[in-house]
Order: structure tokens, then sequence, then C-alpha cells
């Protein structure tokens, strides 16, 4: 795996996988332990075999792990047999992640874990992979022929793991030029367009339905803490507390502004809204008010340590008023992190928490979507997850969801032999 560094200041380290060869020699039995798990979720004992020998294959040590090299290199594995197996057979997906969700929670759960929302992506050549477009991939880091998979993660005391995943389908992809590409790729007829933060909404109150994983944080980028859709979702648990990121353009006031009801003709009726008081002041961006803040306010923080050394930030907060359509909408905190150069560069983050809540649950909640970003690595360096060859619908999720298996088998392994973090876990909300 591949570690980062942190430092003990967080609630909890980035855990390391430092076993031998002794730690693992029952791996093969335990896994097949872990198979059995999920035998219910496969109508044949061939498919049952198949799901066995195609993650036992995600753990060799080879190049490419896609489903030929796979399939040649593990006991009884067929090319052709597997193909068929991750592309086309049924298999209980839901019942599989329901499972796996109560696996996670049983060794990371805490009442104070993390939910974090991302996005990955996987390019591809050609157009007829399902999902496939020109759109913005940040593996390349610009706008090329790729996939997009929307995630959740979860993070606790105890580890990390991804715990749901969404394909994104452009839009593109729903339209009547597409319909005989979504039949070949065996896209659900009922499937919909939905933007990433939808997805990510989804994700989110299927984990609160399912009640099987405990959390009280959320954590994202700006392209889901803008999206009213998630914000939504998020607020609907009053105990759930957020902090997402936002652009420096967001609007704010520092105290709620005084409105007065206007009347107005509109096509000979007399119709109502409400305009700031001619007294108050316009909003102004998060930009503004951050780079206005004097330096009393601004406490420097030690987020985690380097290869040159200690990285640190400036850190501040601020109570806000958000504007929305010119009036104003919720008061949320604003928490500002600062680099520490000549040129500062400023990011931008509001949330939910208490009144009450301290400055340390900001500076840790505003660089916890390494966890996401860790296990995405991890997931594609140790276990192919983005060497796949599959072009269906059902093959991109079957393989998906077999990679976060994978990946947090490992991680129980890890738990198992009791491999401790060395920090403690003590942040007050």
């Amino acid at each position: 795996m591949l570690p980062v560094i942190r430092t003990c200041g967080d609630p909890f380290e980035v855990p390391k996988f430092e076993m031998t060869e002794r730690d693992i020699s029952e791996f093969a039995e335990e896994l097949r332990g872990f198979h059995e798990q999920f035998a219910d979720c496969f109508a044949r004992s061939e498919s049952r075999k198949n799901f066995y020998r195609y993650m036992s294959g995600q753990f060799g040590k080879f190049d490419r792990k896609s489903i030929e090299p796979i399939a040649l290199r593990v006991e009884g594995g067929d090319p052709r047999v597997m193909q068929h197996f991750v592309s086309d057979v049924v298999w209980g997906e839901d019942t599989m992640l329901s499972k796996y969700r109560t696996m996670v929670d049983s060794d990371m759960g805490d009442d104070n874990g993390v939910l974090i929302f991302d996005e990955t992506g996987f390019p591809k050549k050609g157009e007829d992979s399902v999902g496939v477009s020109r759109q913005y991939c940040g593996i390349t880091g610009k706008v090329d022929n790729c996939q997009v998979g929307v995630f959740a993660a979860y993070a606790s005391p105890q580890g990390y793991a991804l715990v749901d995943k969404r394909l994104f389908m452009p839009e593109a992809w729903f339209d009547a030029d597409h319909r005989g590409l979504r039949n070949k790729c065996k896209v659900p007829r009922g499937l919909r367009f939905k933007t990433k933060p939808q997805l990510a909404a989804e994700m989110l109150r299927e984990a609160r339905r399912e009640k099987s994983l405990r959390f009280r944080y959320v954590a994202c980028d700006s392209v889901y803490g803008q999206s009213p859709d998630f914000i939504a979702a998020v607020e609907e648990d009053p105990q759930t507390v957020y902090f997402v990121a936002v652009a420096n353009t967001t609007l704010c006031w520092t105290r709620e502004p005084v409105m007065v009801e206007k009347h107005y003709r509109y096509k000979g009726e007399v119709r109502t809204k409400s305009v700031l008081d001619d007294g108050e002041k316009q909003p102004i961006s998060v930009d503004i008010l951050a780079k206005g803040i004097n330096d009393y306010f601004w406490y420097r923080r030690t987020v985690s340590e380097g290869t040159k050394g200690p990285v640190d930030y400036d850190f501040a907060r601020k109570r806000i008023v958000l504007c929305k359509d010119g009036a104003p909408d919720r008061e949320v905190w604003l928490a500002i992190r600062r680099s520490v150069s000549k040129k500062p560069e400023y990011s931008y983050f509001i949330s939910n928490a208490p009144m009450n809540a301290p400055l340390r649950l900001f500076v840790w909640l505003a660089g916890l979507r390494w966890p996401i970003e860790q296990a995405f690595e991890e997931c594609k360096t140790e276990l192919g997850m983005d060497q796949y060859e599959v072009r269906k619908f059902p093959g991109w999720n079957h393989h998906i969801l077999t990679c976060m298996l994978g990946h947090f088998f490992l991680w129980h392994t890890k738990i198992k032999l009791g491999k401790k973090s060395t920090c403690t876990y003590s942040v007050a909300a």
C-alpha cells in the first residue's frame, strides 16, 4: 500500500500496511472464509467459484489485472467464462453491498465516523464503453475520453474503505442517438440522468436508510458542496455535520441583512418580493471577506508531514449568512485555509457545525479528503481498479465492487492482527 504520513494532531492518522509473509500465511484460506459471506448472492456454485478466482487474481503479483491475465493465472480460470461472469451474470449486488457495509462497521465503525464523497476518472479509448465521454478526468488533469465514478468512502480511527459507488452517466448517454449503445451496454431501462451531487445524495440516503454504518460527519469538495440537492440530503438528518468546500465567489453577509417587502406590477397583477433594505450592504464574496480578516484571527497549524518536513497552513473561521438569489439563506460557519507563502492560496469551506465547535475540528475536516484519495490510489495500484476491460454497465459495477471488497479484506487482515494506529482519537464537537 502507499501510506501517507500524518501528524498525531489529527483525530486519526492514516494507518499503514506493515505486514510480513508470516502475517498472511493463511491468506488464501481466510479469503475463502470472506467469500463465503456472499455465497447467497450468486445463484450457481460456478459463479461463486469465479467470484473467488477473480478476487484472488486481483491480489496476484503481475502487472496487468484485467480479466484475461487474471483468468490465465488462477487455478481453474477460463477467459471466456470469466468475461461472461463479470459482464453478464446476475449478482445479488444490493445484498452484497449491505453485507459489506455491515462488515465495515464491525471492523471500523465509530459514532464519529466520516462519510467522504469524491470522484475518480478512468481514461478509455473508443466510444463503446458504458458512460464514456469527453469529460474532465482527474487522473490526466484535463478533459479527456474517460468514464467517471462517484464514490463514498468511510473513515474512522480504525481505518478507511470505499463503501458505495455510482457510474456517472453523462446526459448525452440518455438521448435517442445512444439508445442502441445503451442496450448494447446493458444500461438498466429505468436509469435516468443524475448529476454527480445527485448520485452522492443518493448514496448518502442509502447509507442512512440501511443504518448499517455509523457516521457523524460528511466531507466533500466544491462539486458537491455547492449543490442544493446534496446539501438538502445532508440536512435531512440534523445530527449530521457537513464540512464542504465552496468556490471563492460564494456570496455571503457577516450578519443577517434586513429585508423589506416590495410591491410591483406584472401583467396587471400586483406582486410582492423581498429585497434588501436601502441601508443594507450588498453581499460580498468569501474571498473578499477572507482577505480582510485581521492577522489576530488566524491560527497556524501543522496538518501533515511532507517529504520536506511539516506542512503548515493558517486557519480562520467566521459565522456568515449565505446569499441565495439575492436574499439571505442559511447561517453557517465559514472556515478558511491559507497557505504559508508570499502569495498565499486560499481554500474555503462551509459547515453546519454547532456554534461551540472548536477550531481543531475544522482543521481536521479541512484535510479529510485524503482517505478517499488514498483508497483510490491503493485500489488502482494494488488491485487493478483502473485496468478493467469491460464495456457493459453490470461489468463496471461488478469489477469496482470486487475491488472495494478486496481493499477492505486487506484492512480486515490488518485490523485482525491488531496493528493499531499510534494516535488517539479525541475531537470534541
